[in-house]
């Protein structure tokens, strides 16, 4: 996991603002109940140096 140094002020998939965005090149796993923290999170594909990666967008409850 990374943090993308070209991440854009809001989020591509939603345009909303969000808390935090993280990278990732392997295996994830994503639970689809909402937390404490977060109401949802965005998936973006992306292309890093000709390397399939997948951003995600953190939104807080006051975000989504």
């Amino acid at each position: 996991m990374e943090v993308p140094d070209d991440a854009p002020e809001n989020c591509p998939v939603c345009a909303a603002a969000y808390d935090s965005v993280s990278r990732h090149a392997e295996g994830l796993m994503v639970s689809l109940q909402e937390t404490e923290r977060y109401g949802r999170v965005c998936f973006d594909p992306v292309t890093v140096d000709g390397e399939a990666r997948i951003d995600f967008y953190h939104h807080t409850h006051e975000q989504a």
